[in-house]
């Protein structure tokens, strides 16, 4: 599927991987890229994205994206305006670090996750991701329906994509409890899309990346990356974010990959 002219919404997109792909994917021509993020920097880069490509491409939308009601708002305005979207991928995402079980040395009795925040981590990294790509296949479904368009046919051409952004955590990461779930839980969202969604020409994949020089591992600490990721990485180096938006962009638009795809930089932690 070529990204030239098609339309694309990108949660999580005023930083680190989100933003990385958003001026990727208009540097290759899309016609409309929506910018959704919480901050306030969202509208900065949706300019940024603008002077870089020399027209109004980008399009800065602020809110939660775990509000259904923002979710709908931003489809209803990108179909109204721009056309259906072609392009779904839903970058936001959080962590909230801590051990499942864990000691309180005050107390001297063993404190688990608190649930709270188990919930809050898998509603933006699994349960939002998820309905921003059902909303792209239902608004697919709708578009097709009204010109009379039923079982998407081959011959028509890939009609859409939808990347999910899992991790290497979701193969297990010591302190990740919640968001190694909730990465692990996309694996099987796009198993299940991948065989629903095709009905309307939309596919579905998921890259893993390693860890990436975004705000959220930055925040680890330069102590933490120097003794405990970069010397598990072949690299010796943090990704760069355009080389995960690189890869996304790969997995758009060359419609014989399927599944998962893995960008970890040759991340090999120790037991």
């Amino acid at each position: 599927m070529d990204i030239k002219d098609k339309v694309a919404v990108i949660t999580g997109a005023a930083s680190g991987i989100g933003q990385a792909v958003a001026a990727d994917i208009a540097r290759r021509g899309a016609k409309t890229v929506a910018l959704v993020d919480l901050t306030a920097e969202v509208d900065a880069s949706a300019t940024a994205i603008n002077t870089a490509s020399g027209r109004d491409v980008a399009v800065p939308f602020r809110g939660n994206v775990s509000d259904d009601a923002f979710r709908t708002r931003v489809y209803d305005e990108l179909c109204t305006r721009h056309g259906v979207v072609n392009i779904c991928i839903p970058a936001a995402g959080i962590t909230r670090d801590a051990l499942s079980v864990k000691m309180n040395r005050s107390t001297g009795k063993a404190e688990i996750y608190p649930v709270e925040t188990f919930r809050l981590v898998t509603e933006v990294d699994l349960i939002a991701p998820i309905y921003w790509a059902l909303e792209m296949v239902a608004r697919m479904a709708d578009y097709r329906v009204g010109r009379d368009l039923q079982r998407w046919d081959p011959r028509e051409g890939v009609q859409g994509a939808i990347i999910f952004i899992g991790s290497v955590s979701s193969q297990g990461n010591r302190g990740q409890l919640a968001y190694a779930t909730s990465k692990a839980g996309l694996e099987g969202a796009a198993a299940t899309l991948r065989k629903e969604a095709i009905y309307h020409g939309v596919r579905c994949g998921v890259i893993h990346p390693g860890f990436t020089d975004t705000p959220m591992v930055r925040a680890l600490g330069e102590d933490y990356i120097a003794k405990h990721v970069l010397p598990a990485t072949q690299l010796g180096r943090l990704i760069r974010p355009a080389e995960i938006a690189d890869a996304i962009c790969f997995m758009v638009s060359n419609s014989a990959v399927s599944g998962e795809l893995f960008a970890d930089a040759g991340w090999h932690p120790a037991a």
